[in-house]
Order: C-alpha cells, then sequence, then structure tokens
C-alpha cells in the first residue's frame, strides 16, 4: 500500500466517525481531487507527490462541508457541473426522475419537444434533458441569483435557455405549447429543519429546501403552472420527499385537468416523484 491509499484509510475512518454517509467514496474522491487524478489511479501516485492539503480537504468534509463544495463539482448522469455555495447540489435520486422524463419525451410523436425546468438550481435537470434528448428546445427557470451565477456557468455553450424568473409565474409567453415540464422544488417541511442532513440545511439555499408546512406549497403552485404551460396530453414530472408517497399525485387531480396521476419509485423503491398528463378537453 502507497502513503496516499494509507492516509485515505484514516481519512475514512475520520469520515465515518464524523457521521459522513459515504466515507470511503468520499476520502478517495477529495484524494483523486487534490492529486489530480481519477479514484481508480490512487494507487499510482507516489509516496513523494503525497500532497499535505488532502488533510485540509479531510477536515473541511470533517465538518460536513459538502464534498462537492470542496471540489467545485458534481456528477449527474452524464454530466460534469459546476456548484459551490449559493446553489443546490443535485443528488443521485433526481436521476431516476430524469430518466423517466427522458423516457416519456422519447415516447411523444414531437420532432422538436419543448421542455421545461421550473426551479432549476444549478441547471442539472435542464442540461441532462438537452442533452439526452438532441432535438428538444429546453428552457430553464430559476429565481434565486445565487443559484442563477452557477446555472450560467453550466449551461454556457449549451442549447438551454435560461431565464430567471419565478416558477409560479414563468414563460407565459409558451403557454398550451409544452410537452414536458419537470421540476425538483422545494419539498422539506418547515417542521422537519432538525431533521434535515447537515450538508444540505447549512450549506444549501434554504430556498431550494423549504416550502409551507406540509412541504408542498411550491408543488401546488407548480402544478398550476404546468396545467398552463402544457400542451393537452402534455406530461408534467416532479420530485418530492419519499415521505409524500401518495400526497403530491391527489394535487394533479382530474377536476383540475389532469389524467393518469401517479407516483414512481426511486432506485431505493421509495416514492420519489410524481407525473401526470394534461387531459385532452
Amino acid at each position: 500500500m502507497n502513503l496516499l491509499l494509507a492516509e485515505v484509510a484514516q481519512a475514512t475512518q475520520r469520515l465515518a466517525d464524523a457521521g459522513v454517509p459515504s466515507p470511503r467514496f468520499d476520502a478517495e474522491e477529495l484524494a483523486a481531487f487534490v492529486h489530480g487524478v481519477k479514484r481508480g489511479e490512487l494507487h499510482a501516485v507516489a509516496d513523494a507527490d503525497f500532497d499535505a492539503r488532502y488533510w485540509e480537504a479531510v477536515a473541511r468534509r470533517e465538518a460536513r462541508e459538502p464534498l462537492q463544495h470542496i471540489t467545485g463539482r458534481a456528477f449527474f448522469r452524464y454530466l460534469e457541473l459546476q456548484v459551490g455555495p449559493g446553489v443546490f447540489v443535485p443528488r443521485p435520486e433526481t436521476e431516476s426522475v430524469v430518466g423517466w422524463a427522458i423516457d416519456a419525451v422519447r415516447a411523444m410523436d414531437v420532432v422538436e419537444p419543448l421542455i421545461v425546468d421550473l426551479c432549476s438550481g444549478s441547471g442539472a435537470i435542464a442540461l441532462a434533458l438537452a442533452q439526452e434528448v438532441p432535438r428538444s428546445r429546453v428552457h430553464a427557470v430559476e429565481l434565486d441569483e445565487g443559484a442563477l451565477r452557477w446555472a450560467r456557468k453550466n449551461v454556457e455553450g449549451s442549447r438551454v435557455q435560461l431565464h430567471q424568473g419565478n416558477a409560479l409565474t414563468a414563460l407565459p409567453e409558451l403557454d398550451g405549447q409544452v410537452d414536458l415540464v419537470i421540476s425538483n422544488p422545494p419539498y422539506i417541511p418547515l417542521t422537519e429543519w432538525e431533521y434535515v442532513a447537515p450538508e444540505a440545511r447549512d450549506h444549501d439555499p434554504q430556498l431550494a429546501l423549504f416550502s409551507g408546512e406540509d412541504g408542498l406549497d411550491t408543488i401546488r403552485g407548480i402544478e398550476r403552472t404546468a396545467h398552463r404551460l402544457l400542451r393537452p396530453g402534455g406530461v408534467v414530472v416532479i420530485e418530492h420527499a419519499d415521505t409524500q408517497g401518495g400526497q403530491v399525485p391527489w394535487i394533479f387531480t382530474e377536476e383540475r385537468g389532469w389524467a393518469d396521476a401517479a407516483d414512481h419509485p426511486d432506485l431505493n423503491k421509495r416514492p420519489r416523484f410524481a407525473t401526470a398528463r394534461r387531459a385532452t378537453p
């Protein structure tokens, strides 16, 4: 075992003792970042090349600063995104939400599907859709200026059109034309503040996390926006907490002009996102 791998083993134990959920992965990722190699290449770093700044990075993670804030990057599907303080760090569970949306759009008989991503944050969802549905026209809406600074960096050179605006009033010029509306909105109840992981509670923007007493205020607003934006037969996909399974589909009722409202599980078989189709008159 070389020096770096020995240090990674010690760092793993320190991160585990600090309650970090994935201590081995994070210790290796920090080592790879500091030394400018891939995780699978750590064994090839010569002892003489060990960089003591590794322990500075480990200490930051030990204090529960998000891994992605330390490295400045987040991986999402096939993307590498720039992230940092002021923007919500995209989570792996959202990848399955996007996967469902991509399949739904591909199944549509539409040459150039029109897609709107509400509460876009870093732009992860919008960029993934633009990349994996090549002829799509993608609009991303974000209200917070801090998040927009990161989104602008990420969408530069892409086909995503980024808009600063409120998800509840956005893009009236597209009313009745959109094929897919997708969102990972704030959905944590205010009463759950103390139970939120410190990486999110202390570092993600509050605007991206909390939404009323039951966590569903923004989702209720997005229901109205989605109905306004979508064409008949268009689809909405919206992420929610696993504890809200069964609640969100009831927001998209037949009386409000929806059909086929349903919940879907994530990779851990927990209810993670809801979908509905705008009913045909």
